[in-house]
């Protein structure tokens, strides 16, 4: 993996992670937690999206799009567990 693709990441799961921040709780996590957000986001979608037959497509927006429905479904079940 190039730098460039490090970064990209990285940002991809910043804009991720501080988007599912704001849908799930009105706020981001600073920018190491939404970019740690975004990332585990990325691979709970990447695990669970394909299996119900939903594609996005390639390109950085949908990246995003992507990593942020992982990041809401992350933070829905940390809500969840919180409560419990």
């Amino acid at each position: 993996m190039g730098i460039e693709s490090l970064l990209i990441a990285l940002l991809i799961g910043a804009i991720a992670g501080w988007l599912a921040g704001q849908i799930v709780s009105g706020f981001g996590y600073g920018l190491l937690g939404n970019i740690v957000i975004g990332i585990v986001g990325a691979f709970i979608a990447g695990a669970i999206l394909p299996r119900i037959g939903f594609g996005l497509g390639g390109g950085i927006l949908a990246a995003i799009v992507h990593a942020t429905i992982g990041a809401v479904i992350l933070l829905f079940v940390i809500k969840l567990v919180k409560r419990a």
